[in-house]
């Protein structure tokens, strides 16, 4: 089962695996979260969830409500990480939630330890109180108190260790804060008495007694306990056992001060001082401008060691030279004390043989080779030196510990709350407010933030560099002067090294250091768009592995292996760089075309196959690789290659764009159905005369069969049955054409012929193990079952395929099954749920763009209003439809139902003879294109709007037969229509008058019933 981390110590926070954050969307997703996550790994019932959500303002359907918020939740939690869905379980009487990863139990366990590394890192994972943004909930309440208590206890345990260590004029700083805001808290001044006094501060210490005890005395009625008063007497008597420890434990070190806040590497920072004391070698490795000696630094800042811990700078020393070790013994201020035939290394050596400390070496990169040599020497003969290196390669030695310094996370999109929580943000956020006091993170400049961070990378040099720009230009000018970043990204701190002071000079640091081959190989990979897989890398650069593995030892390159397949990758500002120095970048481009035109080509079969969710992911990893294909020679052979692909993902705009370039003949005839096709999935009017031309030079039958489903998006059943290949030595395409017939067969209401080919284009693409083809398939399954009433059934098939169609991520049909559960959730009465469900299908079908989803999707919501009694919000939602639909060159299939609905709503809403003309239209309409099950529909409308109640007694008989007929009973929430107005009629007739005309009309054909009028 796969598993995404949770963080409770401070505000809500999810994040995948591999650290990307996960949104959680919406305030009450959020609360569902933090209370599954208060009581996780055991049962909360579904009415302790609603009353610790809602309370009193529960909705009208609060189980159906409760089931939105966790297949949000869940629909949140598997996009980020596939399977993580199955964290929360369905667990009578509620729900479960696993969470296996959670900061609050990783802080129970750290806070149960007692050296000072572990608790640092417990306290190094809060973020701020505990449920920051639920806190005020009932249901968190106990545990963040708890958790709160529980925090301030490993403040005091860590105080005291670092005090017994010699800290104890850092702890009595440290703590100054912490007692300010607990000033009662007996064990935290406890700490403090001793600390003040161990520095030599005892009038501070018994100041602070005195303090607490007035306090004491003053807000609660009470002395100091028996403890805390012990401590007095013995800092009065000035007893020995409060001294501090031998100087020897003290912290010395060489390290320069901290200027500014480190931002966003808490958690980095926790894991790398808890490694320092196990480790002897770690090297931090990165690109340029990642922020390792910070990192580096601040780590090595609380390791308290015998003889300190020390900085030695290395960028100083030319590429190669060999003088490392007298670097280290002028950091160290070593004096010579063995005669002068020993080399440098074995006079450091002797030095530092019988020396307990921790040498930070920095920049070790252009001189790898003799810090490797002299690493490797301390490591065997000076057993207590421990190294903490900071390089853009390994050093390659036997124990080295290999720690990647990742760029800060950046925000997926503009969202206030999402870019407050990515560390680039705030990093960025934070130096621009030094340059600029009125500068601030709000809706405004949010969304620039966003983007800016994103194209920067997370790089924390480069987003230091933008932040001195925004005095200047305002934060949207530094993102609008973006593509020139190499001269915007300058900066004139005094303070700064050189090969730092410019986003060229940090990467030309390393390109410096390359070959000239693996300059040539880095050059060629900049053609790639958001990377490449090693197969392109190899066909397109002319270059081996071993190449490849140099550049991503030297942190040029960086490989990510969280996909269906390895890729390396170029940060944006790496790629720019090296674009600007590749000297054959026209043959690059060709082969660049030429691969992916040959992927596209090798994956348009696997799309109609068991491998499809396989080659979807694949090619969606290569989306910006393949569009800059199509730019650089791929054109119209390419184009054909991914019109399947385009359209399964829903990109229809993107598919004609492409298909529009010119091709060679062949091409051309393979083009003009999908053109044609995709035109009309678009809302182009028909042109049958076009559309007949088009298909005739169609090589393989797919092209027609794609060119009539989208005709039957237009409501023209006849020339979408004309165009439909009649036989095929295709299976796929057999398939195809029957779920295609299966859509005519429900628009006419022929159940027989829907049963067979709907059920028939099921197996066929089960047996083929196509997934998108087995969902359009179960889409008219369960338009079947709707059609005879099994309700339950029928849902139990579109939830069926909304969860296919998420897991393969085809948002269009995400979209028709969440507007089919919609509208049978409507029909079954469950009104607020059919609401829910067609605002989500409206607002995906709008990111989408896609007509004949959106279409479904506003009908859903205009029939949940106008059943629902929400009839001014019916009317705007039907009539927008009714013009769409009448604008049609073909009347819409949809057309009849929604002209019946909206006249329910006009008469409803006290003007009948409107209504009735609608419902006349409507029926009409019908007739037109054949729709028994609609006439139903709007003969009842009819009785609903006609004012003699003898007519509308024989219109209701009439329906009724009619409904028998067609096979179609009446759905829960059709049944009180039809309740409504045959009570209204049989009180104006009386009972008997009214059954001898409801029995009258029953006798008459739906067309002699319309003639009553």
């Amino acid at each position: 089962m796969a598993a995404v981390q949770f963080g409770v110590l401070g505000p809500l926070a999810v994040t995948t695996d591999a650290g990307e954050p996960v949104v959680v969307p919406g305030t009450k997703v959020r609360a569902l979260l933090a209370d599954l996550l208060t009581n996780r790994n055991q049962v909360v019932s579904a009415d302790r969830l609603i009353d610790d959500l809602w309370g009193e303002d529960a909705p009208a359907n609060p189980a159906g409500a409760l089931q939105v918020r966790v297949s949000q939740l869940r629909k949140a939690l598997n996009d980020a990480e596939p399977g993580a869905r199955e964290m929360i379980e369905s667990r009578p009487p509620g729900y479960l939630l696993r969470a296996g990863a959670i900061d609050a139990d990783r802080f129970n366990e750290l806070a149960r330890c007692t050296d000072v590394e572990r608790l640092t890192e417990a306290l190094a994972l809060w973020r701020g109180d505990a449920y920051a943004d639920t806190a005020d909930a009932e249901f968190v309440r106990a545990e963040a108190t708890r958790l709160a208590e529980q925090r301030l206890t490993v403040h005091e345990r860590l105080a005291e260790a670092r005090v017994l260590r010699g800290e104890h004029d850092l702890v009595a700083a440290d703590l100054a804060e912490l007692v300010a805001r607990h000033p009662l808290r007996e064990g935290l001044r406890a700490v403090q008495l001793r600390a003040l006094y161990a520095a030599g501060r005892q009038s501070e210490a018994l100041d602070s007694y005195a303090e607490l005890r007035d306090r004491l005395a003053d807000e609660l009625g009470l002395d100091p306990g028996p403890e805390l008063v012990a401590l007095h007497r013995r800092i009065l008597e000035q007893d020995i056992g409060l001294s501090p420890p031998p100087k020897a434990a003290i912290i010395r070190n060489s390290l320069p001060a901290q200027l500014d806040e480190l931002v966003g590497r808490a958690e980095a920072l926790a894991e790398l001082r808890g490694l320092l004391p196990r480790q002897r070698l770690i090297t931090l490795v990165g690109p340029g401008g990642v922020g390792k000696t910070r990192l580096a630094t601040e780590a090595a800042r609380t390791q308290a060691l015998p003889d300190g811990v020390h900085l030695v700078e290395l960028a100083p020393l030319t590429a190669g030279d060999p003088r490392v070790a007298e670097q280290v013994m002028g950091a160290l201020d070593t004096r010579e004390t063995a005669g002068t035939s020993l080399s440098p290394t074995d006079r450091l050596v002797a030095a530092l043989r019988h020396r307990h400390l921790l040498l930070v070496l920095d920049n070790c990169e252009h001189v790898i080779e003799p810090v490797a040599d002299l690493v490797a020497r301390l490591l065997r003969d000076a057993p207590e030196v421990s190294v903490l290196a900071t390089s853009r390669e390994p050093l390659n030695l036997t124990g080295e510990l290999l720690w990647e310094v990742p760029p800060l996370a950046v925000p997926e999109d503009g969202d206030l709350d999402v870019v407050r929580r990515s560390a680039a943000a705030r990093l960025f956020a934070a130096r621009a407010a030094a340059q600029q006091r009125g500068f601030r993170l709000d809706d405004r400049t949010a969304p620039a933030v966003a983007q800016l961070c994103r194209r920067l990378d997370g790089l924390p040099l480069a987003l230091e560099l933008a932040a001195t720009r925004v005095r200047a230009l305002g934060v949207r000018g530094v993102v609008d002067r973006l593509d020139d970043r190499f001269r915007l990204l300058t900066t004139q701190q005094r303070d700064v090294p050189p090969r730092q002071r410019t986003l060229t000079a940090v990467i030309g640091w390393s390109w410096d250091l390359l070959d000239e081959t693996d300059r040539a190989v880095l050059a060629r990979l900049a053609v790639f768009s958001d990377g490449c897989t090693p197969e392109a890398a190899e066909r397109v650069c002319h270059t081996d592995l071993d190449a490849l593995a140099r550049l991503v030892d030297r942190s040029l390159v960086v490989l990510d292996d969280s996909g269906v397949v390895p890729r390396y990758r170029l940060l944006e500002s790496v790629a720019a760089f090296c674009l600007d120095r590749l000297t054959d970048g026209d043959e690059v481009r060709a082969r660049h075309a030429a691969y992916y035109t040959e992927l596209a080509e090798r994956a348009d079969p696997r799309l109609r196959g068991a491998d499809q969710q396989l080659w979807l992911a694949l090619l969606d990893a290569e989306t910006a690789n393949l569009r800059t294909a199509l730019l650089h020679g791929g054109g119209l052979r390419l184009a054909i290659a991914l019109s399947w692909y385009w359209y399964l993902r829903g990109r229809l705009t993107e598919a004609r764009r492409a298909l529009a370039v010119p091709g060679d003949p062949a091409q051309e005839a393979r083009a003009a159905a999908w053109r044609v096709g995709f035109a009309l999935l678009q809302g182009d009017p028909i042109d049958r005369d076009g559309v007949r031309a088009a298909l005739a030079g169609d090589p393989d039958g797919r092209g027609a069969w794609f060119a009539a489903h989208a005709v039957l998006g237009h409501s023209d059943l006849a020339l979408a049955s004309e165009l439909l290949p009649t036989s095929s030595a295709d299976p796929w395409i057999e398939a195809a054409v029957l779920s295609s017939r299966a859509m005519i067969a429900h628009a006419n209401g022929d159940q027989a012929t829907l049963e067979y080919t709907a059920t028939r284009s099921a197996a066929l693409f089960a047996d083929l193990g196509d997934r998108w083809g087995r969902l359009q398939a179960t889409e008219w399954v369960g338009g079947l079952a709707e059609m005879r009433g099994e309700h339950e059934r029928a849902a139990a098939l579109h939830r069926e395929g909304l969860r296919w169609a998420e897991e393969l991520a085809l948002w269009p049909q995400v979209c028709a099954e969440l507007s089919w559960l919609a509208w049978l959730a409507v029909q079954t009465r469950d009104y607020a749920q059919g609401r829910e469900l067609a605002e989500r299908a409206y607002q995906l079908a709008v990111e989408q763009a896609v007509p004949s989803a959106l279409v479904f999707a506003e009908m859903s919501l205009g029939l949940a209003a106008r059943r629902d009694g929400k009839l001014d919000l019916a009317v705007t939602h039907l009539t927008h439809i009714v013009e769409q639909g009448r604008g049609e060159t073909q009347p819409a299939l949809y057309l009849p139902l929604i002209l019946v609905e909206l006249g329910y709503a006009i008469e409803q809403g006290g003007d009948p003879d409107a209504a009735l003309a609608l419902h006349v239209e409507a029926f009409d309409v019908a007739e037109a294109i054949a729709s028994a099950r609609d006439a139903v529909y709007t003969l009842e409308g009819m009785a609903s709007a006609v004012r003699p109640p003898e007519v509308a007694a024989r219109l209701l008989g009439a329906a009724a037969a009619a409904r028998l007929a067609a096979r179609a009973p009446a759905a829960p929430a059709e049944r009180d229509e039809i309740d409504r107005v045959t009570e209204r009629v049989r009180a104006a007739l009386g009972r008997e008058r009214f059954d001898t005309l409801l029995t009258e009309g029953a006798k008459l054909s739906p067309g002699e019933a319309r003639a009553q009028l």
